[in-house]
């Protein structure tokens, strides 16, 4: 059986006056990693909020599928609906009978989109609506003006989430026609021996293969990334634990792996292979400044964090450039991700101690053209249960 692709839409519709000038705005999200990955929006003159809302939902299913070109007629997609609008929800989820005129040709082409056991319905807060409500204003306010709205100049990756400026906050967040960013869907390696022992794994002469335990994480995680059908480039560190898992996850969805050395784990010298106690007992003051500075390194030669920083952040900036506009599993190590995370938040080095990254999870980041970066997510590992 073919894995279905997996979507979130969220939509809404509003009118000034109910009736009066109206508009609706849809967007499609990846469920998992919380990738935009399509956005709609329109002025559709006088009509009340309940026309504009149902508007949404037409225009957020078609743009769902319209991501699968190779189902036309629907199948093998999943949707998740999520809108603010009651009487929306509790329609199209049959628990209500649809008495208007007005609505029931709108509800039957909704129906009409997706085959009714591929679609299911939640009402949410307007609050948690943010995005789809700022693209159904935007969209009447570009009737306002006689005009009809463009994502060029559209404003609501303002509510994306974790949404933080890289270099310099908020330049550019505004700015018209930023263009689709490019998505690193960060991949960590799924366990090897010294995983469940916490023992230093790094580049400097410790490269285990995968566990049991790995290999079946690496293959729920390919099961889960060709489900939802939107990594279009896999690169991967050079050691083996990130080769093999990117390999199950390449062969599942027919892709390459390109190799950056710049992703390969911290170099930890003299600690390889030991546990943080047995570090802690033979080489103390030297894990107690490591863990003090950012510039100190581990014992016997091995890399600082700030040593690594550089090389990921010219990792990162080589690959932003190859992949621009592209969505990209990034299988690599607890160090770099953290890195990357902290890099797109502006956090301060220490923040590395204070987030959790468990084996075979994603994080997702999204480098736009203005050089600002977007964390969309953190250590998932729903695909894993």
């Amino acid at each position: 059986m073919t894995p279905a692709h997996q979507f979130v839409i969220e939509a809404d519709g509003g009118s000034r006056g109910n009736p009066g000038p109206a508009g609706y705005g849809a967007v499609v999200i990846d469920p998992v990693t919380g990738e935009t990955l399509a956005e709609a929006a329109e002025y559709i003159g006088v009509a009340t909020n309940n026309v504009a809302e149902y508007k949404g939902l037409i225009a957020g299913l078609r743009a769902a599928k319209a991501l699968v070109p190779d189902a036309p007629d629907g199948g093998g997609v999943r949707v998740h609906v999520r809108m603010d609008s009651k009487l929306v929800v509790e329609q199209m989820s049959g628990r209500w009978k649809i008495k208007h005129p007005d609505m029931k040709p709108l509800a039957a082409e909704a129906a009409r989109i997706l085959p009714a056991s591929a679609v299911t319905y939640e009402w949410i807060p307007r609050e948690r609506n943010k995005h789809a409500d700022r693209l159904a204003n935007e969209a009447m306010d570009a009737g306002k003006r006689g005009r009809q709205w463009e994502p060029s100049a559209s404003t609501a990756a303002l509510n994306r989430p974790a949404a933080a400026a890289a270099a310099t906050p908020q330049t550019g967040w505004g700015a018209p026609d930023l263009g689709v960013p490019a998505t690193f869907v960060l991949l960590r390696h799924g366990e090897t021996a010294l995983t469940p022992e916490k023992r230093f794994s790094g580049s400097g002469g410790t490269d285990p293969e995968l566990s049991a335990t790995g290999r079946e994480q690496a293959a729920h995680a390919a099961e889960a990334f060709a489900a939802r059908g939107t990594v279009q480039e896999i690169v991967s560190s050079p050691l083996r634990r990130c080769r093999e898992t990117a390999g199950a996850v390449a062969a599942r969805l027919g892709l390459e792996v390109r190799i950056e050395d710049g992703l390969r784990e911290t170099d930890f010298g003299a600690w390889e292979g030991l546990t943080f106690g047995e570090v802690k007992e033979r080489y103390g003051a030297d894990l107690d400044a490591w863990l003090a500075s950012a510039k100190a390194a581990p014992t016997g030669g091995g890399e600082s964090f700030a040593e690594v920083a550089r090389r990921v952040a010219a990792a990162r900036d080589r690959l932003v450039t190859r992949y621009a506009g592209r969505t990209v599993l990034v299988v690599t190590h607890v160090t770099p991700i953290k890195t990357l995370v902290r890099l797109a938040l502006g956090a301060p080095p220490e923040s590395l101690f204070r987030m959790e990254l468990s084996a075979a999870s994603v994080s997702t980041v999204a480098y736009y053209a203005d050089g600002n970066a977007s964390v969309r997510l953190l250590n998932d590992t729903s695909h894993l249960r």
